[in-house]
């Protein structure tokens, strides 16, 4: 039985893996789909073609820190089992956090789509390759100024500051986010991150049409790295001109926020947003 004090779906299961097919099979090019699975990620349909922005699907980490000081405990209910995602042509991992980088949701995301790519950032792949048990030539690796185009999708690596921008030894970036252009849109998924001087810079040329933003903000006493809170989510929706989903948030209890305070911002800035429900459908045209 389904726990009452989960926050429950709007489309889950069966359901919505039917209404995804079917959301594939019945494509126009000139729209595209986008549901909400849960904290980060995101599974953006278009053309005929799926794109999921890192999925964290299991429980793995309530299990990992129960009866530790930094218990994980679970707001939401999970919207679907990783297994039944069997339309994903391209799914990305944007740094090695396990709600970006669960093994519970990509190993069996990845054996029922055989010819799925997985892009990652380039510095991680040794950690990648051993959490999720593959091959070393297997994740297609990206660092931020490169781009790589995959089944119309063309994929440009930007920084991410998840406290920092971490590079390594060879100046690769460890935390990124994914700049997307498909058809006529352009789409930005931060991963975790801050805000940094270059941001705005950064992201203005590519002309970005809608914005995946996390608005669960920085807070040293949860124990972990910090994400843009809401003014600063508003802010850059602001800055670039772009429509603003806000994420990560009423999945662990220890580190969210109440949406609310970003829709009150962004409605007093007159900033595009839409604020998603758990495996709720958004067609944007």
């Amino acid at each position: 039985m389904k726990e009452q004090s989960l926050i429950p779906a709007v489309c889950s299961g069966r359901k919505l893996q039917e209404h995804i097919n079917e959301s594939k099979a019945f494509a126009q090019p000139d729209s595209f789909d986008i549901w909400w699975l849960g904290q980060s990620g995101f599974l953006i349909q278009w053309n005929g073609k799926c794109i999921l922005f890192d999925p964290y699907l299991s429980d793995s980490l309530t299990r990992k820190y129960s009866g530790t000081s930094k218990p994980h405990e679970r707001m939401s209910e999970q919207v679907i089992l990783p297994e039944w995602l069997d339309q994903i042509d391209i799914v990305t991992s944007s740094h090695n956090h396990t709600d970006h980088l669960d093994a519970e949701t990509l190993i069996p995301l990845l054996a029922v789509n055989p010819a799925i790519d997985f892009v990652i950032p380039e510095a991680n792949r040794v950690f990648v390759c051993d959490r999720i048990k593959c091959a070393i030539e297997f994740p297609i690796g990206l660092n931020d100024n490169e781009q790589i185009t995959l089944k119309s999708f063309t994929i440009h690596g930007v920084p991410a500051a998840h406290n920092t921008i971490e590079r390594t030894e060879k100046g690769q970036c460890k935390f990124m986010g994914f700049v997307v252009a498909f058809g006529k849109w352009t789409i930005y998924h931060s991963g975790d991150t801050l805000w940094y001087d270059e941001m705005i810079s950064l992201l203005k040329p590519y002309n970005i049409d809608v914005a995946f933003l996390p608005i669960n903000g920085n807070d040293p006493t949860r124990g972990v790295a910090g994400n843009l809170n809401a003014i600063e989510a508003v802010q850059i929706g602001k800055q670039l001109g772009t429509r603003v989903i806000p994420h990560h948030y009423h999945m662990f209890k220890f580190n969210t926020v109440d949406p609310d305070e970003f829709v009150k911002l962004a409605t007093a800035e007159k900033v595009q947003f839409d604020v998603m429900k758990l495996g709720e459908h958004l067609n944007v045209r």
